[in-house]
C-alpha cells in the first residue's frame, strides 16, 4: 500500500483567516497521525499565506513521523531547511496569484539554477524530491541533479476524472501518463510518489500505480475533516488507498 503523507496547509489557511491562534496546524498534525498518516507535508510559502516558519519549527520538534517541507527554489528557503533539517525537501514552483500550486517545477530548464539549490541540500544529508508534470525529460533532468524522490503532478488526471465523472478515456491516458512517468523514476533510481486533487473517489488507481511509494494529500482530507473529523478523514483515505 502506498505510505500517505497529509498537507495540512489548510489548517493554517484557515487560522490566518482571522489572524489567531486557532485552528493550530501542529495540533492538527498530531490528529492526522493519530489517524494513520505516514507523514505530514507543509508548504512554506515565500509570502507566508498560510504556513508560518514557528508552524514549521514546532512541527519538526514534536512530530514522530517523517516531515517533507514543501518550497521553493530559493536562497532563503535552502536556509531554513538547513535550519530545520525535515526528513525531506520538496521543490515546487511557486505563483503569488496562484490558489494552489499549478503544474510542475520545470526541472529541465531550470537545471543550472536548481543544481545551486539542491547541492546545499544533498551535502547536509536532506533528500530533495521535486514536483514534476508526467514528462520523461523532467525524470531525466532530475536524475541529472541527483535528485532522491520525484512527485508526479496528478492534476490532469484528477481534472480529467471529475470532468468525466469517472475513469474514463481522459483519465485512464492520463493515468497512463502517470504510471509510464513513475516507471521511468524507478528506472532512473528515485523514489515515485505523487500528488494534486487526490480524494476519496480518484485516489486508488493512483494508488495502484506499480512501485508508488508516497501520496501527498491535502485539501480532499481537510475538506472532509469538516463532517468527520481529521482523524476519521485520514483513516478513510487510507482505506481508499488500499482498495
Amino acid at each position: 500500500m502506498a505510505r500517505l503523507s497529509v498537507n495540512i496547509d489548510h489548517v493554517a489557511t484557515i487560522r490566518q483567516a482571522r489572524r489567531t491562534w486557532e485552528p493550530d496546524p501542529v495540533f492538527a498534525a498530531a490528529e492526522a497521525v493519530a489517524g494513520g498518516a505516514h507523514g505530514i507535508t507543509v508548504h512554506l510559502r515565500e509570502d507566508r499565506r498560510h504556513v508560518q516558519d514557528a508552524d514549521v519549527e514546532r512541527l519538526r520538534a514534536s512530530l514522530t513521523v517523517p516531515l517533507n517541507l514543501e518550497m521553493a527554489p530559493t536562497a532563503a528557503m535552502v536556509a531554513i531547511a538547513l535550519a530545520t533539517r525535515p526528513e525531506t525537501v520538496m521543490l515546487v514552483p511557486e505563483g503569488r496569484n496562484e490558489v494552489t500550486t499549478e503544474g510542475g517545477l520545470d526541472v529541465f530548464g531550470l537545471q543550472e539554477r536548481l543544481r545551486a539549490v539542491i547541492d546545499p541540500l544533498r551535502g547536509a544529508g536532506i533528500p530533495v524530491s521535486v514536483f514534476i508534470d508526467a514528462e520523461e525529460r523532467q525524470v531525466a533532468a532530475a536524475a541529472q541533479l541527483g535528485v532522491a524522490i520525484c512527485e508526479v503532478h496528478t492534476g490532469p488526471y484528477a481534472h480529467a476524472f471529475h470532468d468525466e465523472g469517472k475513469l474514463g478515456p481522459r483519465a485512464t491516458a492520463a493515468l497512463r501518463d502517470v504510471q509510464r512517468t513513475g516507471d521511468q523514476i524507478i528506472a532512473a533510481g528515485m523514489r515515485f510518489n505523487a500528488g494534486h486533487a487526490l480524494h476519496l473517489e480518484n485516489v486508488a488507481p493512483i494508488a495502484r500505480c506499480p512501485g508508488v511509494w508516497e501520496l501527498h494529500i491535502g485539501h480532499a482530507i481537510i475538506s472532509r475533516a469538516v463532517f468527520v473529523g481529521l482523524r476519521a478523514a485520514v483513516a478513510e483515505m487510507r482505506e481508499c488507498c488500499a482498495d
